[in-house]
């Protein structure tokens, strides 16, 4: 038993391991972390809004008194607004009878009836070797066979009238066998059971899975200009002493509204179902930024809050809306902003919190349309994140609606299959409409993520690769100013990438982020060794380690500023310092020893912080092996060169610079591995040209 409990508790921490970010997490301010708490119980009291204000009575209850109006006044008619409301949607469009769909269904008819005279002539049973006779019951079989010519003609006169009624009516080619067969009985009533059975059978028959209705283009249009200049809600005129309800009646949707505009009706929160709900609502919430956290360990505050933000606009769409959502336009333009700016997994924790979270419980007919939405928008969280410009990911907002057109179009074709519809749902115009308003919304948002970027702090891959365009003004000011420090910035770069390569880190971000670590030097590009080329090194005549020690340390405050200046990312403005980390200023330090050996050691470290990410720290480990490497000389063989660079890193890691990084042992060989082989790149040999002799030329 004790041995038992001990294996669980050695599998619990070996979870508790693996489930903690391999960085150390980005500490929250108080005032932060009150904006996320706020927000988390925003969503939960939105998701759960509808346990708050229970009616103590419905449309459609007994009503439990007697109620009169208290005064004159006008109230909305909620029922007739919904029904305009819904009438201003995709579902505008006005259909007409069919005259030559009515021609075809009669002549099919008219066919049938033939048949039935033929096999009611026919003696014996020669009727069972034709290949088109229609399969009658025996009492059916009887009752023709005593028919005679006047009554059958009736009969057949009746049969006729019953699909002229029902064509009048339009037929849909969705409607359901058995309510088909029990409209046509319905039109027979009159006639005998027999006659009424085979009459019904050869109408519906007839009607089964096609329509006798066109859309009107003239009358849709006709139809959305009243609906458009209607003027003024739908309203109940009420007068003082009406009778409202009526004591044990069943309550209708207009006197509800007229108790609730009175205040007749005790809303009453459920206070269980309601603390249940929000309970969930906020661990969902909670789980949802775990999993960012656990994924991204730079998350900020405001980053946090811009999921947060997009659940609470959500679950608001989802109350005010009701039935009337589309669960593909509110969860796929989320999802694909946020796995763009924060990560897949970002945005697949945000999809399925927006899934599984409703205000109310879900209508049959919105539970498919979920199931494509939550594909569509799963496929573009995974499809963002490898999206490395604005053009890809314009294509991809096109292909996402059209996909998930097609997947609900193939879902409805199935379900009518399964009931004997026709291909019409292929071509549905709600469908399309969908598509239209989803295409708009991820247009809409592709125009506004620059904004969302800034104003957030996100980094995209769109954005990392506009801002690694050497032709950006700082950059471009880099090249110009400190032309030296440009040109150990390009070599670094190299070894950056290779190294988060080797690690699966972010090479974008790390190609970025190499490209401005050092842009704090234009401050004084002479101070730093690489840009003085014949001058003399100022640092001999200002002759003070101190004040030159606060140079270098200047590089990087002044790098900061600019970086606040030219509005760089967080992400990338933290390669600024942390790729010095808190390293120790040697040279200067040991010049300022042989003066005064008590001097604290403390005032020649950069002030840090240390690097807090492994894209961070790989760039530390490759300014440091940058000089080195390039310093070697020709023959000098690779493990000379593998051990000089296990050298700096292992000193690097001794003086605990790579503590919050996340950089294992394992993963300090393979960058180790990878610098080594950029260093084999840059020494290759070339081929000697030969020179020829300079021809004299006479005056």
């Amino acid at each position: 038993m004790a041995h038992g409990l001990r294996r669980l508790k050695l599998l619990w921490r070996q979870l508790l391991r693996q489930e903690k970010p391999r960085q150390a997490l980005v500490r929250w301010r108080s005032a932060g972390t009150a904006a996320v708490l706020v927000s988390c119980l925003l969503v939960a009291l939105i998701s759960t809004w509808p346990w708050l204000v229970e009616p103590s009575l419905r449309p459609g209850l007994p009503a439990p008194f007697t109620m009169r109006a208290p005064r004159d006044s006008r109230v909305i008619d909620s029922a007739a607004l919904e029904r305009r409301r819904s009438q201003l949607g995709p579902r505008t469009r006005v259909q007409v009878v069919d005259e030559q769909a009515n021609l075809l269904f009669q002549a099919d008819l008219e066919r049938r009836l033939a048949q039935v005279r033929r096999e009611s002539g026919d003696q014996g049973g020669e009727q069972q070797n034709r290949v088109d006779a229609i399969e009658l019951t025996g009492e059916e079989s009887r009752w023709l066979r005593n028919q005679s010519p006047a009554a059958l003609l009736g009969w057949e006169r009746a049969v006729r009238q019953a699909q002229l009624r029902m064509l009048s009516q339009g037929v849909v080619a969705s409607l359901a066998d058995p309510a088909l067969r029990t409209a046509a009985s319905l039109q027979l009533e009159t006639l005998s059971a027999p006659a009424r059975s085979l009459g019904s059978r050869l109408v519906a028959e007839g009607l089964q899975g096609r329509s006798n209705l066109r859309s009107d283009a003239f009358l849709t249009q006709r139809r959305i200009e009243e609906l458009l200049t209607q003027q003024g809600l739908p309203t109940l005129v009420v007068k003082q002493g009406d009778l409202i309800t009526r004591q044990g009646e069943a309550v209708t949707p207009q006197a509800f509204d007229v108790l609730d505009h009175f205040n007749l009706i005790n809303r009453r929160p459920l206070l269980l179902p309601w603390l249940a709900h929000l309970i969930e609502a906020l661990a969902a919430s909670g789980v949802m930024l775990l999993v960012m956290r656990r994924w991204r360990a730079s998350l900020e505050p405001r980053q946090a809050l811009l999921p947060l933000g997009m659940l609470i606009v959500v679950q608001g769409c989802k109350l005010w809306l009701g039935d009337h959502l589309s669960p593909l336009a509110l969860l796929l333009p989320p999802t694909l902003l946020l796995a763009q700016g924060l990560g897949t997994p970002a945005g697949l924790a945000w999809l399925a919190v927006a899934s599984l979270l409703w205000p109310y419980p879900l209508a049959t007919s919105l539970e498919p349309r979920l199931v494509v939405a939550a594909l569509v928008s799963a496929g573009a969280a995974v499809l963002a994140g490898r999206q490395r410009n604005r053009a890809q990911l314009l294509q991809l907002a096109v292909l996402l609606p059209l996909g998930a057109l097609v997947l609900q179009a193939a879902l409805q074709h199935l379900r009518a299959s399964a009931s004997r519809g026709a291909f019409q749902t292929l071509t549905d115009p709600d469908l399309f409409s969908e598509v239209l308003l989803v295409g708009g919304l991820l247009m809409v948002g592709l125009l506004l993520a620059p904004l969302v970027e800034s104003f957030f702090g996100l980094l995209t891959r769109a954005r990392l690769l506009e801002l690694a365009d050497l032709e950006r003004p700082l950059l471009r000011r880099l090249s110009i100013e400190a032309p030296g420090t440009f040109e150990h910035t390009l070599m670094i770069c190299g070894l950056a990438e290779e190294g988060a390569r080797a690690i699966q880190a972010d090479v974008d971000l790390i190609r970025t982020g190499a490209l401005y670590h050092d842009v704090g030097k234009l401050h004084g590009p002479q101070w730093f060794i690489e840009n003085q080329e014949d001058s003399p090194n100022p640092h001999e005549q200002l002759d003070d380690p101190l004040a030159s020690a606060a140079i270098l340390q200047a590089h990087v405050d002044e790098g900061l500023k600019l970086a606040r200046r030219y509005h760089l990312p967080r992400p990338l403005a933290d390669f600024i310092p942390e790729h010095q980390g808190t390293l120790k200023m040697g040279y200067f330090l040991h010049q300022a020893r042989v003066r005064d050996p008590s001097v604290a050691e403390q005032r020649f470290r950069y002030d840090g912080p240390i690097p807090r990410s492994r894209e961070t720290a790989i760039l530390m480990l490759a300014d440091g092996c940058e000089a080195a490497l390039r310093s070697l000389p020709p023959n000098t063989s690779e493990l000379e060169a593998h051990t000089m660079v296990r050298r700096i890193v292992e000193s690097r890691q001794g003086d605990g610079q790579l503590a919050d990084s996340g950089i294992g042992r394992a993963e300090l060989e393979l960058i180790i591995r990878a610098f080594v082989r950029v260093w084999k790149r840059m020494r290759h040999r070339r081929i000697p040209y030969p020179i020829s002799p300079r021809k004299a030329f006479s005056a």
